[in-house]
């Protein structure tokens, strides 16, 4: 009697689902991704204390250019920042964002050449359109590069 060899049966991947576990990955990467509002670079005074803000943050960004113009950007916390013309759209700004919330939390980044009276005057503007949660960006001493 002769013995018939059965053939090895080949594996076969499923390839179907391939397309979906992509999208779905991509889908989780796209939710779990935190983007910055801001991303400009700038020389941070250093400070011994720091506090954490929180997310979706109002930013005020101050920096001087090469030329000694200062230049304003504003972001809702939401948004890219953007350039604006000055302490009074900032005002405008913030009193936009304070009439739903009280208790919005508003971030100042400036760069550390900036004179202190024209971060007064920025606060001062804050203050003005209701803001009470302000913080001052800065790094710790610990981060300072020798």
């Amino acid at each position: 009697m002769k013995i018939i060899r059965q053939r090895k049966s080949e594996a076969i991947i499923p390839t179907a689902s391939m397309a979906d576990i992509a999208f779905l990955l991509i889908i989780f990467f796209m939710v779990t991704t935190v983007h910055d509002v801001d991303r400009t670079s700038i020389n941070l005074p250093s400070a011994v204390t720091r506090q954490k803000n929180e997310q979706g943050s109002a930013m005020v960004v101050l920096w001087k250019q090469s030329d000694g113009e200062l230049i304003y950007k504003f972001s809702d916390g939401k948004e890219q920042s953007s350039v604006v013309r000055g302490p009074g759209d900032i005002y405008l700004e913030a009193s936009r964002l304070t009439f739903n919330n009280k208790d919005k939390q508003f971030v100042i980044k400036a760069d550390h050449d900036i004179r202190y009276e024209k971060i007064d005057e920025i606060m001062d503007n804050l203050r003005k359109a209701g803001a009470t949660n302000l913080l001052l960006l800065a790094h710790g001493k610990s981060e300072e590069k020798g």
